[in-house]
């Protein structure tokens, strides 16, 4: 056998076993699931890992913006007529966000933190002075205190005299600083002088700077990757108390700041929210890409605040059968001490069109108004968010107070918040290495494929050179004899002439 023979032979055989090891390990994700496993041994809130650090103190920044609706007709609305509202705003928050007290809870296998949260106004970012902008918007403190005396025979009346010796209006106009941070309500000063345990300051974001929603003791995703970052309680509790079914009371999923790694467009992912006091889902919307990273984008479907007609399960969420507003809305009093305050989402998206034709001024848009989750699917990390929420004040006819006989029930909006995040370039640059040695990990049968097709285009190539050779071997030993006896003619023919 020659040299050449051998050389075939020798990368016809290495073809093979490439072809055929590369094929199998793709066939089998082998590769795949070596690097998946490596990604949940990685990605689990312990100490040492690759995500605990950030997880702890995350380094994008995170934005807060507060859009008020200021009201313009707030004597036309008092006797009856439709209110009219313009948006007002941005004002624009840093917000600082770190989870505090982190200690390792059942033997290392869940971690308790406490989500602490602090915010630093951003003049460039904003429309104006929060502490010099005034907003004229719906008295909450007056509505609180009207809907708590209610049906009683004597301390509504004694309510409605305070308010006239107070000038306390259904209506008033407060700086956004007050609004947003607290200002001391003379009417709740009243009426601490009876019930010492009501708060006299009254804020939509009070006592919220530099504080937390409580303890929250999460699974580290350990023992279960897909249980990475979820609640296991909140405040010691493993449910909630505020409504009337389990569904409603569920505390389930994360707190909206982890996500298990490997995830799928066709899972649902819950997320229990302290100011809406409930948990709520989202679904898969559309691949999008941010900074050249892939991710998913989820969102709340309709049916998270559809009405208990539309969603059967939202019953348990209706504070009595006959207090069980429509879709698009949650009155969360339970929560709020009995105010009547209502969610939705901004500019009543995704409500029924009721609420938005209630009030003139609100233009409900998809782009500016849903709330939405990028996630990167291999690795669970937010790129990018955006969470968008509306507080609502429900205005009714109440007995006992003769300034509310000639209002329409109205779910009336105050203030919506946008708080926004978006990966920053250093750690957007440093997933993306991740993600590629993760794609040539996984993919690394293909590289074997890709060698043995080139090696098959080689041994193909020496094959044909090889017969060509084999036909120019035998064309030159078949011409020889021929070409000796033409000779040995030549020299006949010119002997006979």
């Amino acid at each position: 056998m020659t040299r050449r023979s051998c050389t075939i032979y020798v990368v016809g055989i290495t073809c093979a076993v490439l072809l055929a090891v590369g094929i199998g390990l793709f066939a089998g994700q082998v590769f795949r699931t070596l690097m998946n496993n490596r990604l949940k041994k990685e990605i689990v809130l312990v100490e040492g890992s690759r995500v605990f650090d950030s997880w702890k103190k995350p380094p994008p920044p995170v934005y807060m913006q507060f859009f008020f609706f200021n009201v313009t007709n707030p004597k036309e609305c008092l006797a009856g007529a439709k209110p009219e509202v313009k948006q007002i705003g941005p004002y624009t928050y840093r917000e600082y966000r770190y989870k505090d007290n982190v200690s390792m809870v059942a033997n290392g296998k869940m971690v308790s933190a406490y989500n602490t949260k602090s915010f630093v106004f951003l003049r460039e970012k904003s429309v104006g002075d929060p502490a010099e902008d005034n907003i004229t918007t719906v008295n909450i403190p007056a509505w609180a205190v009207m809907n708590n005396v209610k049906g009683s025979f004597w301390r509504a009346p004694m309510v409605s005299i305070w308010m006239n010796s107070l000038k306390s209006d259904l209506f008033t106009t407060r700086t956004v600083d007050e609004l947003l941070w607290g200002y001391e309500d003379p009417l709740l000063v009243r009426v601490a002088g009876t019930k010492p345990e009501v708060e006299t300051v009254f804020g939509l974001m009070y006592k919220k700077n530099g504080s937390n929603d409580g303890e929250f003791i999460y699974h580290t995703g350990e023992q279960n990757y897909m249980d990475y970052g979820r609640i296991e309680t909140w405040k010691g509790q493993r449910e909630l108390t505020f409504w009337s079914s389990n569904y409603s009371n569920s505390i389930v999923g994360s707190d909206g700041s982890a996500f298990h790694p490997l995830l799928d467009k066709d899972e649902r992912i819950h997320i229990f929210t302290p100011d809406l006091c409930r948990t709520i889902y989202m679904e898969f919307e559309k691949d999008v890409e941010v900074k050249g990273i892939p991710a998913y984008r989820f969102t709340p479907p309709p049916s998270v605040l559809a009405s208990k007609e539309e969603n059967p399960n939202n019953e348990g969420f209706c504070i009595t059968p006959k207090e069980c507003l429509g879709t698009g809305v949650l009155k969360v009093s339970p929560c709020r001490k009995g105010a009547p305050v209502v969610a939705s989402f901004p500019h009543f998206y995704l409500a029924d069109d009721k609420y938005v034709a209630a009030i003139e001024g609100l233009s409900p848009e998809r782009t500016h108004h849903q709330t939405f989750l990028d996630l990167n699917p291999t690795t669970g990390v937010i790129v990018r968010a955006n969470k968008r929420a509306q507080v609502n004040i429900l205005m009714q006819r109440i007995p006992g107070f003769p300034s509310t006989r000639f209002l329409n029930e109205t779910v009336f909006p105050v203030m919506f918040l946008n708080e926004s995040v978006e990966i920053d370039d250093a750690s957007s640059e440093r997933l993306k290495k991740l993600l590629l040695i993760s794609n040539l990990v996984s993919n690394f049968p293909l590289v074997i494929v890709g060698l043995g097709v080139i090696l098959l285009m080689v041994f193909v190539i020496l094959l044909c050179r090889a017969r060509k050779q084999k036909n120019e071997v035998k064309r030159i030993v078949f011409t020889k004899p021929l070409y000796a006896v033409s000779v040995a003619a030549l020299f006949y023919l010119l002997y006979l002439f």
